[in-house]
């Protein structure tokens, strides 16, 4: 699959508005997507045993995208062969009264992947550069300084995230980024489907509906976003949405791409270990 058409290059001037969130580049079918998916599942799985007994680096994931644009069902379908044990999804609401008494980033620092495991963030601090800066009002809420309450307070934050990515990235946490991109009347496809189908309305609410109303200013500070903190370190991948089988197929590419990067390996075999196997082998075979 061109993962190149998904990545944003550091500094480019990328545009949601030429972007199309239909479009399939490097698959013919949805039957042949769903069979890539089924192989590139076995192959994370693997990778995530060798990730997780290396025990150097983490995998942080982490999904932003308009309501309804399929976060929680690439989640489930893309990571439903890896071991449950190693991986931990971590869902970002509105802040609470605790987290409004800390800084922005408190709330996810402290959820970080350890080593050898892989840590999803479903929504994560990059709203602090989308629904606080579409709705700046909510910036009151944050208890800022005079001195932080400026107007290019959004330059700051970029800054600051980009750094403390690098730091991460530096002590071997591997930042991987998605934004799943969707349409405006796919999703207003989807928002229909969730009142007709009873067992879905659960996921809608009049707010999904009320935020639609700022789809422009959502996609100029997605746009922006992007651009200043894609990075080699830490990359941004703008995933096609309005099919949810492709979404899932690129998903899974890019991570198995990004795990296969890192170099991973099961613990070469020492002497005293083979001695030791053999052994084990037997006293094993002793018991027949």
């Amino acid at each position: 699959m061109p993962l190149d058409h998904f990545h944003i290059e550091p500094g480019s001037d990328f545009s949601l508005s030429s972007f199309d969130p239909a479009k399939t580049p490097g698959v013919r079918s949805k039957a042949g997507a769903e069979k890539k998916l089924v192989s590139d599942i076995e192959e994370l799985s693997k990778l995530q045993s060798m990730l997780f007994v290396q025990d150097q680096y983490s995998l942080l994931v982490i999904f932003q995208a308009m309501d309804t644009a399929g976060k929680d069902s690439a989640i489930k379908h893309v990571l439903t062969g890896v071991n449950p044990q190693g991986v931990e999804v971590h869902n970002f609401r509105v802040p609470s009264a605790e987290e409004l008494d800390h800084d922005f980033m408190w709330r996810a620092m402290k959820v970080l992947p350890g080593r050898g495991r892989i840590g999803i963030f479903n929504r994560s601090y990059y709203e602090e550069l989308l629904t606080v800066r579409v709705h700046p009002e909510l910036l009151a809420n944050e208890k800022l300084p005079r001195s932080a309450r400026k107007k290019d307070i959004w330059k700051d934050r970029y800054e600051d995230i980009n750094a403390i990515e690098k730091y991460l990235t530096r002590n071997g946490i591997r930042i991987v980024k998605f934004h799943l991109a969707i349409s405006k009347e796919e999703q207003r496809k989807r928002l229909l489907a969730r009142i007709d189908e009873q067992d879905k309305n659960y996921k809608i609410s009049t707010a999904d509906v009320y935020e639609r109303t700022f789809w422009k200013d959502y996609m100029s500070a997605y746009e922006e976003m992007l651009r200043h903190t894609s990075t080699e370190y830490a990359p941004w991948y703008v995933i096609p949405s309005d099919h949810k089988w492709y979404t899932r197929i690129a998903v899974a590419d890019v991570l198995v791409s990004t795990l296969k990067s890192l170099q991973l390996e099961f613990p070469k075999m020492t002497k005293d270990k083979s001695r030791e196997m053999e052994k084990a082998k037997r006293l094993l075979s002793k018991e027949k």
